[in-house]
């Protein structure tokens, strides 16, 4: 399959790695980047440690084009995230006296607290956050968005043209009742026949029987077009649909 950009989504949070909380950001944002022309090469999740963080953030950022992080952006002891990126760049926080202002006269009663939402990475650029207080920022191909799932897709939902990159990657689905292993040989002709077309299959099961859902990604309409009517015609004929 190809693709015109490529992205990384780290997601922030000790709740997240123990597994207390489910990791629904990264989901949410690939498949919102993926029609923009955008493919995620990798997710990850890291606990609230700056090390941690900024480890990852100096080792992906320049394997893609856009590295999009998420979570660590109030104001308890665990949200670090601003800390993280500047040691990541080895930049110095500073505040930035508009978004200070702003943040000092929208939380009246207890300003202090929330100004220090406004100590960003030298040279970030802020986001403005549609739904709470953090702001996030963006500095070079990183983009830091909150953790919270509704303030994060209102704030993604501000800036994606940013990562328009061309033809969107479409997608094709189909559950089946089948066992993956019946229609094995067909999977892997439609990959031998459309390489531009990446193929996946997802088994269920439960009292019902087992189905599979068959789902064909290319940023290529006419190949997924094409690897998908062949695929459903070539399931059908062999009836092991």
């Amino acid at each position: 399959m190809t693709a015109t950009g490529t992205a990384a989504i780290l997601t922030i949070g000790n709740e997240l790695v123990s597994g207390d909380v489910p990791n629904t950001n990264a989901a949410w944002l690939a498949r919102r980047l993926a029609p923009l022309g955008v493919d995620v090469r990798l997710t990850a999740a890291v606990p609230d440690e700056i090390e941690a963080i900024a480890d990852f953030v100096r080792a992906e950022a320049p394997r893609v084009d856009f590295l999009l992080v998420t979570g660590g952006l109030g104001g308890t002891p665990d949200d670090l995230s601003r800390e993280a990126i500047a040691a990541a760049f080895g930049a110095p926080q500073e505040e930035v006296a508009e978004i200070a202002a702003d943040l000092r006269a929208r939380f009246t009663r207890d300003p202090e607290y929330a100004v220090r939402w406004a100590h960003l990475p030298r040279g970030s650029r802020p986001l403005a956050n549609p739904l709470g207080g953090a702001p996030g920022f963006t500095l070079e191909n990183v983009y830091v968005l909150p953790g919270l799932p509704s303030e994060m897709e209102a704030m993604f939902a501000a800036i994606e043209e940013e990562f328009r990159r061309g033809t969107p990657i479409g997608a094709w689905r189909q559950i089946y009742q089948t066992y993956e292993s019946v229609i094995a040989a067909i999977l892997t002709e439609t990959g031998e026949r459309w390489p531009g077309v990446l193929v996946g299959s997802y088994p269920s099961f439960s009292a019902g029987g087992s189905t599979v859902e068959v789902v064909l990604k290319s940023s290529d309409p006419d190949a997924l077009a094409a690897a998908s009517a062949w695929l459903a015609s070539a399931i059908e004929e062999s009836g092991r649909g």
